[in-house]
């Protein structure tokens, strides 16, 4: 079995140390692929490999807007073409259904031309400026930030990566990748692409590690200029005090506990839908994950019962087959989750359905968990207040806006949110008052390539996506002219 190795300086290699480690795909528990693993001498080898070609060689930097965007037009052709192979790599590397893998590529190559085209929109002003030291002009320019390290997690192993390395790149910076461990086939396969295409010399690196190791460094490191992270909130603090050290920019979009406040008037169905896809999607591994069902009393049991139904009606199995839901992506964090469900359990929260490891058939190997939906929660219960990034949802009732609105806020988390009512100044209202920064009404979950993505509170810093996105990877540069070149002297006003 070929060892799947990093990219950096315009070459594969083993790491420094030759360490390797096993890739097991989570719907069997088999061996897929051996791994490179790096650690800190390895990201300063990548790291160096950045600096250079930014500061020094300067040809990625350098390229003219076009020739850039044309460059990334021809990564995202060369993703179409290999776009079976990408959405099977991260179906057999983390666990989700091959369509839903599919979707995943999509997104990935519209997000690249999407970039490609935003490069030569307008940006930058200018302003009229006092005339105390004479006639001056002042504008600005956008100007890309530099060595970009780029830390990414597991439960969109392709889409994430390329949310941060299509705009990071279109800016013209310099990027050293680090996906995450549990998931680095369809990244290698990326950059394998990158190579083939032609991408300048030490602009793009890859290194492959435990991310204790790979991201500390590339947060402490002096020579990195920014540093992007997604992940949990807990790991996004340690990068944010890693990073204090050279005041480096950063960004994080980290971990959610989403409030889906559902009202009486809502349509039942199409509130039950919603909220499936809410949480049971990717097998409930996404941070804006619609985890907290906080719903008006009345209704309340009408809907339990009809989401128990439909989550009772999943099927579950191999990704490549097309399941509703897959294999979580490793026993460590199948074993997670199923913690939580007992602390569920424990704590006196009503197990509707699921709450079990699912082992049937051609699955008993691998890491799977049954949708899961617990009732009669409580905001002081584990399951209500911690991210459990699984297939689990709670119940909680209100009788009036105001509480829904109180129930919904009251978490450290503040990525996502959503409103169901057909009373549409309600849903203005609600969603006003919820200090979230992705928020729908009357639908869960959809997201946008060209809008901007991010959170409140312990939920993150900065925003993916958009202008928005690009904008997080550029510095913002002032410069004054004075159009009567000559000494003013103000001392002596």
């Amino acid at each position: 079995m070929d060892i799947k190795k990093m990219y950096i300086n315009g070459s594969w290699t083993e790491s420094a140390s030759g360490k390797t480690r096993e890739s097991i795909n989570p719907a069997t528990g088999e061996v897929i692929a051996t791994v490179t693993e790096g650690d800190a001498a390895d990201v300063r080898r990548a790291v160096q490999a950045a600096k250079e070609s930014f500061y020094q060689t300067r040809e990625w930097r350098d390229m003219d807007s076009q020739a850039r965007g044309d460059m990334l037009l021809k990564i995202a052709d060369a993703m179409d073409a290999a776009r079976d192979e990408l959405a099977y790599l991260d179906a057999v590397d983390m666990g989700k259904p091959l369509r839903e893998a599919e979707c995943d590529v999509d997104d990935a190559i519209h997000n690249f031309r999407y970039y490609s085209s935003l490069i030569k929109a307008p940006y930058g002003g200018v302003y009229d400026v006092n005339t105390g030291f004479g006639e001056m002009h002042s504008y600005t320019v956008h100007e890309p930030v530099g060595v970009c390290g780029l830390i990414t997690p597991w439960n969109y192993p392709l889409l994430m990566g390329v949310w941060k390395l299509a705009p990071a790149l279109a800016a013209g910076n310099s990027v050293v990748y680090k996906p995450s461990s549990n998931c680095v086939l369809s990244s290698v396969k990326l950059f394998e692409i990158f190579d083939r295409v032609g991408m300048p010399k030490g602009s793009c690196n890859l290194v492959l590690g435990p991310g204790g190791v790979i991201g500390n460094e590339l947060a402490e490191n002096e020579d990195v200029d920014m540093v992007t992270f997604t992940g949990s909130t807990e790991v996004g603090q340690s990068i944010m005090r890693a990073a204090a050290g050279n005041v480096k920019k950063i960004g994080l979009e980290l971990g959610g506990k989403s409030p889906n406040v559902i009202f009486a008037d809502a349509d039942l169905e199409g509130a039950v839908e919603w909220a499936m896809i809410g949480i049971f999607l990717n097998q409930g591994a996404i941070c804006s994950a619609g985890s907290r069902i906080i719903i008006e009393e009345s209704i309340k049991d009408q809907f339990v019962a009809r989401l128990a139904e439909r989550a009772k009606a999943i099927t579950i199995g191999n990704p490549l087959e097309n399941p509703d839901m897959g294999a979580l992506v490793s026993e460590a964090h199948m074993k997670r989750v199923l913690d939580y469900i007992r602390s569920g359990i424990d704590e006196g929260a009503t197990l509707v359905c699921g709450g079990e490891r699912y082992t049937e058939g051609d699955c008993a190997k691998g890491y799977y968990v049954r949708p899961t939906i617990f009732d009669n929660c409580t905001d002081d219960m584990t399951i209500v207040k911690e991210e459990i990034f699984g297939p689990v949802v709670t119940i909680q009732t209100f009788r009036t806006e105001e509480e829904a609105v109180s129930m919904a806020n009251n978490t450290i988390y503040g990525l996502a949110g959503a409103v169901f009512t057909t009373d549409g100044a309600r849903a203005l209202r609600v969603i006003k008052e919820l200090r979230a920064g992705i928020t729908w009404i009357n639908c869960y979950n959809p997201c946008f390539n060209e809008a901007p993505w991010g959170g409140y509170k312990r939920s993150g810093i900065g925003r993916e996506l958009g202008v928005y996105g690009l904008e997080e990877y550029q510095e913002v540069k002032q410069i004054n002219i004075n159009l009567h070149p000559g000494v003013v002297g103000w001392y002596e006003h």
